[in-house]
């Protein structure tokens, strides 16, 4: 076992460091944020993730994980910090990773390993981060390995993921990733692949996200087409489906997370070879205006119209919102890019169309989230925005007596269809 530092408390080094802590590392799991850590010290796990409440704390119990606001020298460092994303550039700020290296070297010492699990643009172990390492005085493949092994975990499902799922690891040299290898080796009951380099596991994962992006991009394009022919897209894309060589996705509102609507402009930050990856990309942003559409024609305009938005996280049963269509869909309604605001008109105006939100999973205080109930009373539509296994058993019959109106547009298509329409509601599905 090993001596371990992880860079990064959030979604990835939480459920990380306490799965190396709970087979048996010594872990020391460091971020700057005061709160966080102050949080964690106390035995506070606020990310909404079935089994991590429970995970974290027998690491921390075990004490086989403790949580700082200080470095410590180990064996082993492992980045997972955040790299936002530049919606404007269509660029990665590295700034995160660059002051995690800033960090390390200060502590780096001849024999550690610097893992970077944070998804980067290809050529970030090597050009961003090897220099700022090597300002120790080390030399990365020499003195102390140097690798990318990408997160691909999902989040509703991180501590199986993480245990079972492969990895790809890349060092920038055969001993770099045979450091790499004996860490993971340790807890992953997945397969291990390793590459030529580290750009080429950076790249590996970008494009798997890619591959999703871009299916995601045709299922949508394909349902607004079965819409004018008034299909069910996804009875054709299951029946398509049956062909051996065909797995198609599901269409929605559009692509949320921190990976797939981000990743694919990675791919592009020192390339200019993007053509249908960036058309993927638009399909799937344009699928809030495409949403917007079906209930503003269906409702004969937007003017004094009431809509519930029932799901602001970006997928069912998490409280992650980050890039959530839901929230994206109560903007443009709102006609803001700005946060959602408390009050129902962003410029203190009269409203174009109220919008009020709900989502069981999510906490949110800058967010004026209400109960179902509130939510859907006197409303003209109801729009759902994500698949939480919650509004699947919403009673339609009450939720038609709640509405003003009766239109229900289910972008998940999770509601029975018929049983709605049985107790009065308009129901269209994406």
């Amino acid at each position: 076992m090993s001596s371990v530092c992880v860079h990064g408390l959030g979604y990835v080094g939480l459920p990380t460091a306490a799965m190396l802590a709970n087979y048996g590392h010594s872990v020391v799991g460091y971020d700057v944020d005061e709160d966080l850590v102050e949080d964690l010290q106390e035995g506070r796990i606020t990310v909404d993730e079935p089994g991590l409440r429970a995970f974290v704390t027998e690491a921390l119990n075990s004490e086989n994980l403790r949580v700082t606001d200080e470095v410590r020298p180990s064996k082993y460092h492992i980045i997972a910090v955040p790299t936002p994303f530049d919606h404007e550039t269509k660029t990665a700020d590295l700034s995160y990773i660059e002051a995690a290296g800033e960090t390390i070297q200060q502590h780096l010492r001849p024999g550690d390993s610097v893992l970077l699990e944070s998804t980067v643009p290809p050529g970030t172990t090597v050009q961003t981060l090897q220099p700022v390492l090597e300002q120790s005085g080390l030399e990365a493949g020499e003195d102390f390995a140097l690798i990318h092994c990408p997160e691909t975990v999902l989040p509703g499902n991180i501590i199986t993921e993480l245990r079972e799922n492969d990895r790809i690891i890349g060092g920038v040299n055969g001993v770099s990733t045979e450091a790499a290898v004996r860490l993971y080796d340790s807890f992953v009951e997945g397969d291990i692949h390793t590459t030529t380099d580290a750009t080429t596991a950076e790249f590996v994962k970008l494009i798997q996200n890619t591959y999703r992006d871009t299916n995601i991009a045709l299922a949508n394009e394909l349902a607004r087409v079965a819409h004018d022919y008034d299909i069910d897209s996804r009875e054709a894309i299951q029946l398509a489906n049956e062909h051996p060589r065909v797995e198609l996705h599901q269409p929605g509102p559009g692509v949320g997370g921190h990976c797939l609507p981000i990743d694919p402009w990675f791919l592009g930050q020192n390339s200019d070879e993007l053509d249908l990856i960036s058309t993927a990309r638009s399909v799937n942003d344009s699928m809030t205006d495409y949403v917007i559409e079906l209930v503003e024609s269906n409702l004969d305009g937007l003017a004094g119209k009431q809509v519930a938005i029932l799901g602001v996280a970006y997928k069912g049963n998490v409280d992650d919102v980050r890039n959530s269509p839901g929230l994206a869909i109560a903007r443009q309604l709102q006609d803001t890019a700005a946060e959602v605001p408390r009050s129902v008109s962003p410029d203190g105006g009269d409203p174009t169309v109220t919008v009020r939100l709900n989502d069981p999973h999510v906490e949110d205080q800058t967010l004026d989230l209400q109960s179902l109930d509130n939510a859907t009373q006197a409303v003209d539509a109801v729009v759902i925005t994500t698949d939480h296994d919650a509004y699947t058993e919403i009673d339609a019959e009450r939720l038609a007596e709640r509405m003003a109106g009766d239109l229900v547009v289910d972008t998940k298509a999770i509601v029975d269809r018929h049983a709605w329409k049985q107790a009065g509601l308009d129901v269209i599905q994406i």
